[in-house]
């Protein structure tokens, strides 16, 4: 049969002894191509005279008959902060009901009981969902660094005659039913352009890289050797880290750039993907889940209505916490929360002690709240602004001297950063107590040598940054001029200030030359050479200190790729640069 076939089939055995005026609308087809199709399949003997299916046609949809579902609910849902900091995006409640249950009540109501939910994070929350409604949980541990192309190979086996399906869409009609003739992806009405694919007038859906794709629903319906395609794609995709970031529709690509299914059109008014916060509140803003934490706190600071609170919008991921912005009257500002395992991390008292410190003197960024003991903030986002390029010289220089002009204020907090003493710490963190890189010991013991030659030259201790990396310097217009915010001072201790430095050379992943040309940005070309050797031993000592941090957040889940690996090298190139221009003594 061709697809036309199948749609019009479809709909005589979803509405039996229509007329063929309905069946051109319910079909999306034109009368005269539903008039052919019609004499096709009557003459095949799937149909009667009197549009009616035949035992025929009964027999072959049987084969054809959705067996189960599969519902996809392990990712983090980022763009969905702030709520995804308590709630899995799968139990998001819309008209009081959470999506995913919403989803499985559906699945049940058409004949559809065996159905199976991947999940991941916040997986704890999913787990009272067997005992009420008999479905099956597999779990993705690796849901931080993995899409949901992996979290659908973990079940491929059970691919036969299947719905696929996210857990965060809400459907107002029931998408899913007993009468399946053919493997499908439900795409809508309206046009996406991050979208990569679009359906053409031929229900065909290509692959595009331009603007105005076809939405997509992430919904499908595959079965017969569709399914077997798939299952071969998702075991050799699933083992190769090109597509590591990759969603699982990938699979369904042919060679031509075109998908192995055929599009099935919804409308846009009907099927509602919630990927953000504003989209929830879009569909349902009497939504329950419309509340949580850090919203209620945001009504509190600002003494308003959680209605007042608009255009929410996710930051980009930071290494150690999480953001969004968000707008209250005609004012945008920033809520900071807390990422993975930064309690172990981060000691807020502490953090709130240095805003305190340097708040008053305009700094850094205007400060409106700041917990000190769950890590929340709220900021005044600010305007016009942009991050130091670690690569424009002119950047950089503005950035060092905002920093020297910090450091020679001398402020003083009563808690110190010792970096040896932290990169002890974090590798007392780690869940395996051994490290990824076989050299490790060896790394560390000459790292640990630096110590003495560090605490040999006698620098006055002064309130120092410690992440004092470019991203952390916002170069703001103010009256037409630049000038230099510090920000983030989560890590900020007492300690040699010279130490930033080092900071802002290994996150900038700078050679020698680059590191060099640094320094003298800092002091002006007169940098006295045992200092510049005491920043070479503070780089490998920096480089390991982040790099057993990262080892950590790579136990957590959360993979930071080449950075790491830079880190872990400094460590070990800078105790050979320190060794060679100390005189080959450590």
């Amino acid at each position: 049969m061709k697809k036309i076939d199948y749609y019009i089939l479809n709909t005589v055995m979803s509405k039996p002894f229509v007329d063929r005026k309905t069946l051109a609308v319910s079909s999306g087809y034109s009368p005269a191509e539903v008039d052919q199709v019609l004499k096709t399949l009557i003459s095949e003997g799937y149909v009667s005279d009197d549009i009616s299916p035949t035992d025929k046609a009964r027999d072959e949809l049987e084969k054809k008959r959705p067996q189960n579902a599969i519902i996809l609910a392990a990712g983090y849902g980022a763009r969905m902060s702030p709520i995804n900091m308590e709630t899995p995006k799968g139990l998001l409640t819309v008209y009081g009901e959470p999506l995913i249950e919403r989803l499985i009540t559906q699945l049940i109501a058409a004949g559809v009981t065996d159905i199976t939910v991947v999940v991941g994070f916040l997986k704890e929350q999913y787990g009272y969902l067997p005992g009420k409604f008999k479905v099956k949980l597999a779990v993705n541990m690796d849901y931080v660094s993995q899409n949901n192309l992996y979290s659908l190979s973990l079940v491929k086996e059970k691919l036969h005659n299947t719905y696929i399906l996210p857990c965060d869409i809400w459907c107002g009609d029931n998408p899913f039913s007993q009468n399946e003739w053919d493997s499908w992806y439900m795409v809508t009405d309206l046009a996406d352009d991050d979208s990569p694919i679009i359906a053409t007038q031929d229900r065909e859906l290509v692959r595009t890289t331009g603007p105005g794709g076809s939405a997509r629903t992430g919904i499908s319906y595959l079965q017969g050797e569709v399914c077997e395609r798939v299952r071969e794609k998702l075991a050799a995709y699933s083992k190769d880290p090109k597509y590591r970031d990759a969603i699982w529709e990938e699979t369904l690509f042919g060679d031509n750039d075109k998908m192995i299914v055929s599009a099935k059109l919804a409308s846009s008014s009907n099927v509602f993907g919630i990927n953000t916060y504003e989209q929830l509140r879009e569909l349902d803003n009497t939504s329950e889940s419309l509340e949580p934490d850090a919203i209620k706190k945001i009504a509190e600071v600002f003494d308003c209505e959680p209605e007042f609170i608009k255009d929410v919008k996710i930051l980009e991921k930071g290494m150690t916490n999480r953001s969004f912005s968000f707008t209250n009257g005609c004012k945008r500002y920033i809520m900071r929360m807390p990422g993975e395992g930064t309690d172990m991390l981060i000691d807020r008292e502490k953090e709130y002690a240095v805003y305190q410190k340097i708040s008053p003197l305009k700094i850094t960024d205007d400060v409106m709240y700041i917990n000190p003991y769950n890590g929340y903030k709220i900021t005044v986002f600010l305007e016009d602004a942009r991050t130091c390029s670690p690569l424009n010289i002119a950047d950089v220089e503005k950035c060092m001297k905002a920093l020297r002009e910090f450091h020679s204020m001398k402020l003083s907090v009563d808690h110190t950063f010792d970096v040896f003493e932290r990169l002890e710490f974090y590798e007392s963190l780690w869940v395996d107590p051994s490290s990824c890189y076989i050299d490790y010991e060896d790394t560390k013991a000459n790292v640990m040598r630096l110590k003495s030659y560090i605490d040999s030259i006698e620098t006055e201790k002064t309130l120092s940054h410690i992440d004092a990396v470019p991203d952390n310097f916002l170069l703001v217009n103010v009256g037409g001029k630049e000038e230099v915010r510090i920000i983030d001072w989560e890590y900020a201790g007492m300690q040699d200030p010279h130490i930033d430095i080092a900071m802002f050379a290994i996150y900038s992943m700078y050679n020698k030359e680059q590191i060099d040309v640094l320094i003298d940005c800092y002091f002006d070309g007169a940098c006295p050479y045992y200092v510049r050797t005491k920043i070479y031993a503070y780089i490998a000592a920096c480089g390991l200190c982040w790099s057993n941090w990262c080892e950590y957040k790579n136990h957590m889940g959360v993979e930071f790729g080449e950075y790491a690996l830079r880190q872990y090298l400094y460590a070990k190139d800078y105790y050979r640069v320190f060794v060679a221009e100390n005189g080959g003594a450590a």
